[in-house]
């Protein structure tokens, strides 16, 4: 399989040794073609070059990263854009998807945490910090009101998780943005289709939805 050619947009010189680290690290799968400290000189690259990943961060000396961004999806519609920055707001994190980015990452994450989210942004994948995806979650698929009646089957995790599992959420999603692990939704899940008396995510719905604990 081809290597995934990676280039770099950081202004701070440790942090873009972590990253060039994080790359350098896999030499099977991963190959990095060129670094940066500002958007100009990325930009300049990528009016020759075209990678396969490419890693921004927001808060360059000389202009935003979003600018980057966007030239690079002008100039490399094939090329996946992911942001790895300090800014965690909704602004940024909007303006970055706009832009053309689809991948979202806070600078916490270890190198190989890093390299695996280049692997799996690449493979069509929109990697994202667990708090970036709750900004979106809440902006695009707000909750609705919960039955808390003190006659409600459910817990209010359990309604949480099945009106996340409505709107077509992963185990894996459903855990990252409760904070708890794929086996506890699992736990969660399997109360929840024990206390409906249903075998089904489908029939679970319904139930919930004929019982008014989620909306129609």
């Amino acid at each position: 399989m081809r290597k995934i050619n990676v280039a770099i947009v950081e202004d701070m010189p440790e942090t873009l040794a972590r990253f060039a680290a994080a790359v350098t690290a896999k030499p099977k799968t991963l190959t990095l073609l060129y670094t940066a400290s500002t958007g100009a000189d990325m930009q300049q690259w990528l009016a020759l070059n075209a990678p396969d990943v490419l890693l921004v961060d927001l808060g360059l000396p000389d202009m935003s990263g979003i600018e980057v961004i966007r030239y690079c999806r002008q100039q490399s519609p094939i090329t996946d854009i992911m942001v790895i920055t300090l800014f965690g707001d909704e602004r940024n994190m909007l303006a970055a998807f706009e832009a053309g980015a689809t991948g979202y990452l806070l600078k916490d994450g270890s190198e190989k945490e890093i390299a695996l989210h280049i692997e799996q942004l690449h493979a069509g994948g929109s990697p994202m910090s667990p708090s970036i995806a709750r900004q979106l979650l809440k902006r695009f698929h707000p909750v609705p009101e919960l039955n808390t009646s003190s006659n409600t089957l459910l817990t209010a995790r359990e309604q949480t998780l099945l009106v996340h599992l409505s709107q077509g959420f992963s185990y894996q999603e459903l855990a990252s943005l409760t904070h708890i692990t794929v086996g506890t939704v699992n736990t969660h899940i399997k109360s929840i289709y024990r206390k409906l008396e249903v075998h089904s995510k489908t029939e679970a719905i319904f139930e919930a939805r004929q019982l008014g604990i989620l909306p129609h």
